[in-house]
């Protein structure tokens, strides 16, 4: 069982699977979101016990997505795709360790100019 929580502890999440692989995305919305680029892991619905939902703000960032964030800290912690039996969390947020690590970047062609990648991880575009 891992576990974490946003910055305050007002949010607390239990997790009851293995993590898959994260990636890392470097599209706009997510460095915007998050301040750099956004790291996180998708989990089953049925994976992730939430303590602390109604401190859970949601902000629909489009028709598909909603972005889930600590109403007391403003941690930003989960990606939830409405419509799909899935939900990212955020690598920050667990307690370490998490047993994984990142598997590729994703947007790529969206990333920020200040950084380079040099981890040698694979790169979409997309």
């Amino acid at each position: 069982m891992l576990k974490g929580s946003c910055l305050c502890g007002a949010v607390r999440f239990e997790v009851s699977v293995p993590l898959k692989p994260p990636d890392a995305c470097h599209c706009t919305m997510c460095r915007k979101l998050s301040g750099h680029y956004w790291v996180s892991t998708d989990l089953p619905r049925s994976a992730v016990t939430l303590h602390g939902e109604d401190k859970v703000t949601w902000y629909r960032s489009s028709e598909k997505v909603r972005r889930g964030f600590c109403s007391v800290c403003g941690a930003t912690l989960f990606w939830d795709p409405i419509h799909r039996d899935l939900i990212a969390i955020a690598m920050g947020a667990f307690d370490t360790p998490t047993g994984t690590h990142v598997e590729k970047h994703i947007f790529v062609a969206n990333k920020g100019d200040y950084y380079e990648l040099t981890d040698g991880l694979p790169q979409n575009p997309q």
